[in-house]
């Protein structure tokens, strides 16, 4: 279905973690405007509802709607600047959510061209475990993978190596 390259590679480890955790049909809310995973998760049967470009930091409205079954935060917290508060208001009962690692050799993303798409926080996995259960959650499940490049040099084969992305799958 996905090789084994970016993005096919974080896309296929994200659908097999959701498929894992949440059968489809399953109502999402999928955290972030509409991108191409909505279609990837839509294609395999799942009924999903983008937020609509908000800024998640000071409103958290579209989360605490009821009828999902299910939220889904894939690379989305790292962008705020106190995710803590949308993930104590969601009211849906399961969450799955990625995340970039922390990664030693490498500084946390920021882009030089647009001005929202920067990292304020690239986490451990134990900051982020943390994070969800001040926030109420229950971890049940996690997943980490790495995120090769098709370069030569001592971080190319870093990231081979070291997991890039960290997959949770939590409860209230």
């Amino acid at each position: 279905m996905y090789e084994n390259s970016f993005p096919n590679k974080r896309y296929r480890e994200t659908i097999e973690f959701l498929q894992k955790h949440v059968a489809s049909p399953a109502n999402i809310l999928d955290l972030g405007v509409e991108n191409p995973f909505s279609e990837v998760m839509r294609k395999q049967g799942y009924k999903v509802t983008n937020t609509s470009g908000e800024d998640l930091d000071l409103d958290t409205s579209a989360v605490k709607k009821e009828g999902h079954e299910a939220v889904t935060a894939f690379e989305i917290f790292e962008h705020l600047v106190a995710p803590f508060n949308v993930l104590k208001d969601i009211k849906a009962e399961k969450l799955i959510a990625t995340i970039p690692l922390k990664l030693w050799f490498s500084p946390a993303y920021r882009s030089k061209t647009d001005k929202w798409d920067r990292h304020y926080h690239e986490f451990e996995d134990w900051q982020f475990d943390w994070l969800l259960e001040k926030a109420g959650w229950k971890i049940k499940d996690t997943a980490k993978w790495t995120n090769p490049v098709n370069k030569v040099g001592v971080r190319p084969l870093l990231r081979r190596i070291t997991p890039r992305y960290y997959a949770v799958y939590a409860e209230r």
